[in-house]
């Protein structure tokens, strides 16, 4: 097996790093946080390749053997979930929306935190939307910290679910790039989703910096055909 490029000298200079003044019962709080990070990660990194393994013709099986586990289990584990077709950047928002849940020690995932976690992942068209129209990332930020709740007294383990307003988002998501005529689900569609839950925290936010629904979707269709125009011509 090839080395991996993080070792955990890496990650224990990092942390040290960005926590200096911390006590070490507050960096084990953090490692905890972290590692769950990885965690989530890595199960997107299998899911990945269980996809790729499935459009291949492999059976459950043979998946099972692979991963170390039965049939069932191999089933179980990676039976089609709600974030399904999404893109990698946009699953990583998800796990970034997560990582921020539990940084604010809240028992709750919320539209708030999806936004967070869209901020967190440059690499997405939603990123690149966001900025164009602010031109400042810390504004979006300060108005997401001032909606957030106050955080909690503690830090939580396993998982944290979604408050309803985030499925609607989420649903709402899957709905933008099918009007939209896409078979992914990207950053920019998660974006699309958050000012549809128009009730929601994340919607209320975006239209004080001055996004609208209709706006914003057509903004996002502009930004799509460019990024697919060189692709067609070659």
């Amino acid at each position: 097996m090839s080395p991996l490029d993080i070792s955990l000298a890496d990650l224990i200079a990092r942390l040290d790093e960005e926590l200096p003044g911390a006590s070490e019962l507050a960096r084990i709080s953090e490692a905890r946080l972290r590692a769950q990070t990885l965690s989530d990660l890595g199960d997107q990194l299998i899911d990945h390749y269980v996809s790729k393994a499935k459009q291949t013709g492999a059976s459950w099986t043979e998946i099972g053997d692979a991963i170390g586990v039965s049939k069932q289990a191999a089933q179980q584990r990676h039976a089609p979930g709600p974030f399904e077709g999404y893109t990698h950047l946009n699953r990583h928002s998800i796990v970034l929306a997560q990582e921020a849940a539990r940084t604010h020690k809240h028992d709750f995932i919320g539209t708030e935190h999806l936004l967070l976690g869209l901020l967190g992942e440059p690499r997405g068209l939603a990123y690149e939307v966001l900025m164009a129209n602010t031109e400042s990332e810390q504004r979006i930020r300060d108005a997401i910290e001032e909606a957030l709740p106050p955080a909690g007294e503690k830090s939580l383990r396993g998982h944290i679910a979604f408050r309803p307003e985030s499925k609607e988002a989420i649903e709402q998501a899957r709905r933008a790039a099918a009007d939209l005529g896409h078979d992914w689900v990207g950053t920019e569609h998660t974006l699309l989703g958050l000012i549809r839950a128009e009730e929601s925290p994340a919607a209320q936010i975006l239209r004080n910096l001055g996004f609208t629904s209709d706006e914003l979707r057509e903004t996002v269709k502009t930004e799509i055909t460019k990024r697919s125009a060189p692709r067609d011509k070659q």
